[in-house]
């Protein structure tokens, strides 16, 4: 992508404002909790605390409105501290220009490498920047200081104290999270009636575990409802993918197919309905066809064999969920209790561990070990988080160096602005800087309008920001810009508290927001952190990540007694973990102005739809694992013995830009084949395994790059 188009896209995304479900209650409350910190200092008579207390009331508020699994008041009560401490720190260099650089590019470098932890620890990060870097421009003592920092942390308290005393929908986050999951599950049922193998995005699912990962005491007052079906959702996909298959499943056309459909239709409906109980905590409704649909016909089109298993075994599951779901009201069973039972025993144990019990999360303090280890792991030369970390420090201080130059007031604007548009890639802070000054010149527009035809007062003046808080609270994720016109209106207003004339105000906040911005684009393109070139890393390590869940599966059915359940769902969640970071990598990469030398567009497109279907397969393979008193399998422990070492040698060749070969796993798999004639769903799978895999060596081997370096005589080429 050249650049003049990458600039183009970034500014397009940045000024797009999209539709999104407004939570107007959560938005009251947040702007209560400010303005209730600025009556405090009004009350007092002193604007310049107001001014200082509203900014950390505004930054805890934000932090909690973000997408994260943790209390809600924790969050406001972590960030506060650390808005308090960084002011403080602030206060004590800010009297000297040079002590003051230092730290910031200190503590911003700091808040850099808090994106290793995590986006709600990043955003933190960037708000203790900007907290320092405004609140230390109002005079006051060393004194003066801690009582700014005391009155910041309030702030955070009373945020955290609404939250705890006016509660808005709790567990709303969590019950969203699994309420998407079963729908998505749904959708992909929906998808399965017309396209046998449709892809499936696992990101539900993940966000539905990481939604049920609590605390002790969380799991102690958790509603009933968010208890079982999560489990359920997961072992639910495998069938619905088997059924649907039509090399394991029902055939590609037929009165079994017809069958097949309308299970699956009727799943989709009974999915929707239990995601629509859990999101609003209401018994679960079921519409009589569905139930009727999958009862077992007495006449009429019946499946067998694989098929025939995964459709008890879906009955069962979807009666789980709706018993597990609907516990204030018992609903009718979709199926009889001998069918059921029959479905429970194909089931045997498969994910069962997981049911009915918690995964605890630890406390605030115990992640600080796990928070030092991400820190650790991300410094060094090679990660894009630490080059952020580098670019963001070098443009704090110059920001703030040049700010101070220039021939106006407020010159933190430019170091502030600068902060709060970077982000570790560039997509995201080429789109945040266009967005960023847009909006500042609306912001600044409206507001400087008001003010000149108004002249309000303090307590006016306070009213004012407080409007504009609740519209930032309230708008938050329709975009950027908006955002940016709110806050950028809400300093206006905010400052004009402490008697600052809005004239000079609105100049100054739209030339060095101008400023700020132009040097956060011109450091990505100074000192870069491409994504494109790591696209074959991120690719060999779904690729190994798949191998270890494959070859997981496959030991556990070549010797079905020596299963290890949590081996192969340890190795499910690596590879869901793996596939997350190629997609997030791949779109980074669409998006950068850079000649490629990573994979192609169309290689990489191709190389992850064969990956994709490689864990399908494995996927279906692990809802047809054999019972663990079942015999081993002589074929399935050789296909797998040849496996191992070839995802081995397969993985370092995606690599270094080598040639993928599996003949040697296909010569197993033939003569297994050939023993079996294509009896049972392992050889079946096997043959279906081995598609994907060369569609993976197809799609590298036609990537113009390593044609290029094979030309060069770099690499073997293919015999």
């Amino acid at each position: 992508m050249t650049w003049s188009r990458a600039l183009k896209d970034a500014a397009r995304s940045g000024l797009t404002i999209e539709r999104t479900k407004l939570t107007p209650l959560i938005a009251v409350r947040g702007t209560a909790g400010v303005a209730l910190v600025i009556g405090l200092c009004l009350w007092r008579g002193n604007p310049a605390l107001a001014v200082s207390s509203a900014f950390g009331a505004f930054s805890s508020g934000i932090v909690t409105f973000q997408r994260s699994m943790r209390p809600r008041p924790v969050l406001a009560l972590v960030v506060a501290g650390a808005l308090a401490v960084s002011t403080f720190l602030g206060y004590l260099a800010a009297a000297h220009v040079a002590a003051f650089v230092l730290l910031l590019a200190g503590w911003t470098l700091l808040a850099g490498m808090a994106w290793a932890i995590g986006p709600v620890s990043g955003l933190a990060g960037t708000q203790t920047v900007a907290i320092m870097l405004v609140t230390v421009t109002l005079p006051t003592s060393v004194l003066g200081a801690l009582e700014h920092a005391a009155l910041i942390f309030f702030g955070g308290l009373v945020q955290a104290t609404l939250i705890v005393v006016f509660p808005v929908r709790p567990w709303g986050t969590q019950r969203d999270a699994l309420a998407d999951a079963l729908a998505a599950e749904a959708d992909y049922a929906r998808r399965l009636r017309h396209d046998p193998v449709a892809p499936f995005d696992p990101a539900p699912l993940m966000d539905a575990r990481l939604a049920a990962t609590v605390t002790a005491r969380q799991a102690r007052r958790r509603p009933v409802q968010l208890h079982g079906p999560r489990g359920l959702a997961e072992r639910v996909r495998p069938v619905l993918a088997s059924l649907a298959d039509p090399v394991v499943g029902a055939p590609l056309e037929g009165p079994e197919r017809d069958r097949a459909r309308d299970l699956l239709a009727a799943a989709a409906t009974v999915l929707d309905a239990v995601a629509h109980a859990v999101r609003h905590a209401r018994p679960v409704r079921l519409p009589p066809e569905a139930m009727a649909t999958l009862e077992v016909p007495a006449t009429g089109p019946m499946l067998h064999g694989p098929a025939r298993r995964s459709a008890y075994r879906l009955i069962s599951l979807l009666a789980d969920a709706v018993e597990l779901t609907d516990e204030p009201v018992r609903a009718t069973r979709p199926t009889t209790e001998a069918e059921r039972g029959r479905g429970g025993r194909e089931q045997g144990s498969q994910g069962g561990r997981e049911q009915g019990s918690h995964l605890l999360r630890p406390s605030v303090p115990r992640l600080v070990p796990a928070a030092l280890r991400s820190l650790h792991r991300e410094a060094r030369w090679s990660s894009h988080i630490f080059r952020h970390a580098l670019r963001v420090a070098a443009v704090a201080a110059v920001g703030y160096l040049l700010g101070t130059a220039l021939p106006f007031g407020h010159g933190y604007w430019a170091p502030l602005a600068s902060v709060m548009v970077m982000r570790p890639d560039f997509a995201q802070t080429y789109s945040r800087g266009v967005a960023r000054f847009c909006g500042t010149l609306v912001g600044v527009a409206v507001a400087g309008t008001v003010m000149a035809l108004v002249h309000p007062g303090a307590y006016v003046s306070a009213a004012l920001a407080v409007v504009c808080v609740w519209l930032m609270y309230l708008l938050m994720r329709t975009g950027f810009s908006v955002t940016s016109a709110c806050v950028a209106a809400y300093v206006v207003f905010l400052l004009g508290i402490a008697g600052a004339g809005w004239e000079q105000t609105v100049q100054e906040r739209v030339v060095l927001t101008l400023v700020g911005g132009l040097l956060a684009m011109l450091s990505y393109a100074l000192f870069p952190a491409w994504e494109t070139p790591r696209l074959r890393d991120r690719l060999a390590d779904w690729l190994d990540a798949n191998g270890r869940y494959a070859l997981a599966v496959w030991e556990a059915c070549a010797r079905p007694a020596a299963r290890r359940p949590r081996q192969v769902r340890e190795a499910l969640l690596d590879a869901r973990a793996a596939r997350v970071a190629w997609e997030k990598s791949e779109d980074r990469a669409e998006k950068e102005p850079v000649r490629h030398r990573g994979l192609s567009p169309g290689a990489a497109k191709a190389a992850g739809t064969a990956l994709a279907t490689m864990g399908r397969v494995t996927m279906i393979l692990e809802a047809h694992l054999p019972a663990q008193d079942t015999e081993p399998s002589a074929g399935a422990a050789a296909f797998a013995a040849e496996l191992r070492p070839g995802l081995e040698r397969a993985t370092q060749a995606v690599r270094e830009r080598g040639p993928l070969n599996w003949s040697a796993l296909r010569t197993v798999w033939e003569r297994w084949d050939a023993q079996t004639g294509s009896e049972g769903v392992a050889p079946r799978v096997a043959g279906l395994l081995l598609d994907a895999l060369d569609e993976l060596a197809e799609a590298l081997s036609g990537d113009p790059e390593t044609r290029e370096e094979g030309a060069r005589g770099t690499i073997p080429r293919p015999q």
